[in-house]
């Protein structure tokens, strides 16, 4: 059997607006979504779920019109097309939003009967847009049986809200609920008796005592002395239970010095993932409706600074270097030279992608300090001969010869090399046997150009 629910969205409450401070009240809009589907025809106790609904609305409206700087406007479901069949797309703007229009208000909801169907997305949906800007503090008073009739999600709504500036902070009151109707509002906010006669009392304390103010939270990124100094990081708020991401935000200190407060959603059970290299989280947090939460997490962080000299043989931006934790083959990151970048404090080692290969072992990124690397400056190996061939150029460091990289079929070869002793190994194609192989050993300077002739 449904009953009634009244669910309350609030959204974007500041704490000054209903101050008692000198600064003016900012301006507060209130959207009421009115249920006038033909399930609210249905009785409960004395009274229909229409005539429940219509008798605690009244209430809250008029308690609503004692606060300085508010607007209210009126959005009706179901109010048109009688059920069956209905019509999933029953949902209109009924009373805009504007200065001294609550009786009309009440007047419109005083005539309603039940009569269609109950799309609550939808309805919700639209009502993202029923609100001029963002610039108010905006909320929305959903009043309904609860029951979705159309095939929606209320939840899914919410984003459309959110991204209208209106960050829901919801209350659900209702008649007689089982505990599986109840579940269908988890995602939607807190649950209410109706038949509790302090319920309307609790709701309104709650709602002048915190004085409407938003669920909000600080992601504090905690530098090696548990200070929340670390900053401008990529960061993701994961639904902890669904895994799914519901939020990206660019972490930031305020003029204070302190992380920038988020105004957000309390329904989740959230973890963040701050995207540090490599990326640290927090464990999984519970907002409070209409309190601030404090999210710490782990993330102190040091500089890797890789240089090498402009010179006439780098091509620096062709040589990167690869991070990766100490023996741990994964790839963190691939790192441009001449250039800086941030990593958790630890141990790293780097494959940095010259000719041959640099491997610097162990580096150590400390709190807030810069580990700057000098890398040598290249030079180039011009290498000429008068036919195709196969062949290979080698280290050549005493009594040991490592590859370095293969010789192509063309005439005319450039590699740009570290600095150090190298060979050649090369046989013409012509020549099919390997006695005819020769072998050219050459030194390569940094920024100074080698020419290795094959023919000769």
């Amino acid at each position: 059997m449904r009953r009634i629910a009244i669910i309350l969205l609030l959204s974007l409450f500041f704490a000054e607006v209903f101050s008692q401070t000198k600064k003016p009240a900012q301006l507060t809009r209130v959207l009421f979504v009115f249920d006038a589907s033909n399930s609210m025809i249905s009785k409960h106790g004395n009274l229909t779920r229409m005539e429940g609904a219509k008798k605690l609305f009244y209430k809250f409206i008029d308690s609503l019109t004692h606060y300085p700087n508010m607007q209210f406007a009126l959005r009706m479901y179901g109010q048109t097309i009688k059920y069956p069949p209905g019509d999933c797309k029953d949902s209109k703007l009924v009373v805009p939003f504007s200065k001294g229009n609550s009786v009309l208000i009440k007047q419109k909801v005083g005539e309603a009967s039940p009569t269609g169907i109950t799309p609550i997305e939808h309805s919700l949906t639209e009502a993202a847009n029923d609100f001029p800007d963002n610039k108010a503090v905006n909320m929305i008073i959903l009043i309904t049986d609860g029951i979705e009739e159309c095939g929606g999600d209320p939840c899914r709504a919410r984003q459309k809200l959110m991204e209208k500036g209106i960050i829901v902070k919801p209350f659900i009151i209702g008649i007689g609920l089982s505990p599986e109707q109840i579940k269908t509002f988890e995602c939607v906010g807190t649950y209410f008796d109706y038949d509790n006669n302090n319920t309307f009392s609790n709701i309104s304390e709650i709602v002048i005592k915190q004085k409407l103010n938003k669920t909000s939270a600080q992601v504090s990124l905690l530098d090696i002395n548990s200070k929340p100094s670390e900053t401008n990081v990529s960061m993701t708020f994961y639904d902890a239970k669904k895994g799914n991401y519901v939020y990206n935000y660019e972490h930031t200190l305020n003029g204070a010095n302190n992380p920038d407060t988020l105004y957000i959603d309390d329904y989740p059970t959230y973890k963040v993932v701050a995207h540090t290299i490599p990326p640290t989280e927090s464990k999984e947090v519970k907002l409070s409706v209409g309190k601030h939460t404090l999210i710490p997490i782990d993330a102190p962080q040091g500089i890797l600074q890789i240089n090498r000299q402009t010179g006439v043989y780098n091509y620096n931006e062709k040589v990167k270097c690869v991070v990766r934790k100490v023996n741990d083959m994964q790839t963190l990151n691939v790192q441009q030279l001449n250039s800086s970048e941030k990593y958790i404090v630890g141990e790293y080692d780097l494959e940095i992608l010259t000719l041959p290969r640099t491997y610097i072992y162990k580096t150590k990124i400390e709190q807030s300090a810069v580990k700057a690397l000098d890398i040598v400056n290249a030079g180039m190996l011009s290498v000429k001969c008068l036919e195709a061939g196969d062949g290979c150029i080698l280290t050549d460091a005493g009594n040991k010869a490592e590859w370095v990289y293969n010789l192509s079929n063309a005439t005319q070869q450039v590699f740009y090399l570290q600095p150090g002793n190298y060979k050649i190994e090369w046989r013409s194609k012509s020549l099919r046997g390997s006695i005819y192989t020769i072998e050219k050993k050459f030194k390569i300077s940094s920024d100074q150009q080698t020419n290795v002739e094959l023919y000769k």
